[in-house]
């Protein structure tokens, strides 16, 4: 994602790519470069840390980290504090596709019983469930909760294996990982007598190139934390 990113925004107009900083950097190198914005798609253990490097020099941040979860959120809202006039963007997923599949997801989650997610990612993929696939769940289990929608029924009382899945927020979170697939994403949503499927395939890392683009563009005009790109995009 770095390297196809980094050509992604050397080919936009209006940006230019002024440290590119790899594993084995420092990197401070971002501070010495003087950068507006970092673009971050280090691990989750370090990630948390190199947002707080940008943050306390008054750089502008978007997070691409998969696994960037709640908790290091408000670590993020905290860091902060102390500098109300940057802006960081956590992105759980860069393609525009993607992030309209869940907003539909949403829409639709208080209008069936059921909802589960399904993801599917290359099996060099370190976390699971992925961003999107957490982030989804909440989006619909915070849909449902405003529109009062009654429990997902769930008779299963007897799972050792976890064949189930993650439970998240409510929702149940199945995660493949299989060589073949980039980043695949199934809402499955049901009711008597219906099934409905919301699907996104990226076969490709070029699939989240505008998001990437979209996201360095308009990070510097939000002050604060947000999350999700469907807020750039006026979704949410």
């Amino acid at each position: 994602m770095g390297s196809t990113s980094v050509g992604a925004l050397t080919r936009a107009d209006g940006i230019e790519v002024v440290a590119k900083i790899d594993v084995s950097d420092d990197p401070s190198l971002a501070l010495e470069a003087a950068v507006d914005v970092a673009l971050v798609f280090s691990t989750p253990d370090v990630a948390l840390e190199h947002v707080r490097l940008c943050v306390q020099a008054g750089i502008h941040v978007v997070v691409g980290t998969s696994g960037f979860d709640q908790a290091r959120q408000r670590e993020v809202s905290q860091i902060l504090e102390s500098a109300p006039n940057v802006g960081v963007l956590i992105v759980p997923n860069f393609s525009i596709g993607a992030v309209l599949m869940m907003s539909f997801a949403a829409a639709a989650a208080p209008y069936f019983e059921s909802v589960e997610v399904l993801e599917m990612h290359h099996p060099d993929k370190v976390d699971a469930p992925s961003g999107t696939a957490v982030r989804t769940a909440e989006m619909v289990a915070a849909a449902r909760h405003a529109a009062g929608s009654t429990p997902i029924p769930d008779a299963t009382t007897i799972d050792p294996d976890g064949a189930r899945g993650a439970n998240v927020a409510g929702i149940a979170v199945h995660a493949i990982r299989a060589r073949g697939y980039v980043a695949s994403q199934e809402v499955i949503l049901g009711n008597a007598g219906e099934l409905m499927s919301l699907r996104h395939d990226s076969t490709d890392r070029e699939s989240f190139m505008p998001g990437v683009v979209t996201a360095v563009r308009a990070v510097a005009e939000r002050h604060g934390l947000t999350v999700g790109l469907d807020a750039i995009l006026g979704l949410s």
